[in-house]
């Protein structure tokens, strides 16, 4: 088979899986819209949405509960969007990381990234950056990142130490730099006398999507959107990182220069999902995973499949984390971590794993 006949079976195959992932994104956020502790009717959300999106030119909601419009509009909408952004989000900063440190162990979560970005949040809330409409957003976004950022370059400099950088260094410095986050995190909370951010912390450090609105979406929406289209674009130089250093030294691209971009890139985006939905574990580990296990390594075809498969995991991930318990939300990180720790016990034991097949 020639190369551009290849090619062109690649791009074939990955717009017929792209369409059937939109498809049973969209299936799944009427399913999500319509269960829920409140009980709302397909036709009732059908009316809604129409009204809605129309901007009130088309049908109307007259005799539908005032409730029944907000849970639907306000809260559930909202919800699920957020669920979708970050489910792509930490996907995409999932397959970026392992193949910047060629380890299929890699991910935000377990290489402390995330339990950064939440101790940088949980300075920024503890320290009043909650107190004022422009920090409630971009305060804690930004505390997030610098917390994210930190943990990254410690994670390398401990995996650089005595000798050439592996993969079990990288994991061991992950989980030091995680443990070390999630300690100091305690220690803020601990000595804080501010009981409303101390259960904004408590938020952060489990996951939630409840926080979801309107207004927050954009935003996380153009961090996400911008970061997974850039990725997308870099697919040649993220397949050439699973071929080694000797190999890109040949084909004359500067691996190091761009590992440093593509972690700095990653915990940006970390960073920006942190700050608005908590520590969401698993996600960036289990879903490239999978995604690779059908498809393969090239990134042309794994960042967006990636990207739409962690849309899809997070969207009933929520689901379940709200509805699973009558009367009670359980944070989504219990959820995504029960789902994902077997994955990762899985990966560990599979001698036949290959990662840049």
């Amino acid at each position: 088979m020639s190369k551009t006949s290849f090619s062109s079976h690649l791009v074939q195959r990955a717009i017929v899986l792209s369409l059937i992932a939109l498809g049973l994104i969209f299936l799944s956020s009427g399913i999500a819209l319509a269960n829920g502790q409140a009980e709302i009717t397909l036709p009732q959300i059908y009316q809604i949405l129409v009204y809605k999106l129309s901007g009130g030119w088309i049908g109307s909601v007259e005799g539908l509960p005032d409730s029944t419009v907000n849970i639907v509009w306000f809260l559930r909408m909202p919800r699920i969007f957020l669920s979708i952004l970050v489910g792509m989000g930490l996907a995409v900063s999932g397959v970026v990381m392992q193949a910047v440190v060629q380890n299929p162990l890699a991910d935000p979560y377990i290489l402390g990234i995330s339990s950064g970005a939440s101790l940088g949040a949980t300075f920024a809330i503890l320290i009043g950056f909650g107190s004022s409409a422009f920090f409630a957003q971009f305060g804690v976004a930004f505390g997030a990142f610098v917390g994210a950022l930190i943990a990254t370059v410690l994670v390398l400099v401990l995996a650089a130490v005595g000798g050439k950088m592996t993969s079990t260094k990288l994991v061991l410095s992950g989980l030091i730099i995680s443990a070390l986050g999630g300690a100091l995190s305690n220690l803020i909370v601990y000595l804080a006398n501010n009981a409303e951010g101390i259960k904004s912390v408590t938020f952060w450090s489990m996951g939630s999507l409840a926080s979801a609105s309107w207004s927050k979406l954009p935003l996380v929406a153009a961090f996400v959107c911008l970061l997974t289209l850039y990725f997308l674009l870099q697919a040649r130089v993220l397949n050439t990182m699973l071929l080694g250093d000797e190999v890109a030294v040949t084909l004359g691209i500067r691996l190091s220069f761009y590992r440093k971009i593509y972690m700095m890139l990653s915990a940006l985006l970390t960073s920006i999902i942190v700050a608005n939905s908590g520590m969401i574990g698993f996600v960036g580990l289990i879903i490239p995973h999978i995604v690779r296990g059908f498809v393969g390594s090239d990134h042309r075809i794994l960042v967006p499949l990636s990207a739409l498969s962690g849309a899809l995991f997070m969207i009933w991930a929520d689901l379940f984390a709200r509805s699973i318990l009558t009367g009670v939300e359980l944070p989504i990180g219990i959820i995504t971590a029960i789902i994902g720790a077997p994955v990762f016990i899985y990966i560990i034991v599979k001698k036949q794993y290959q990662f840049g097949g």
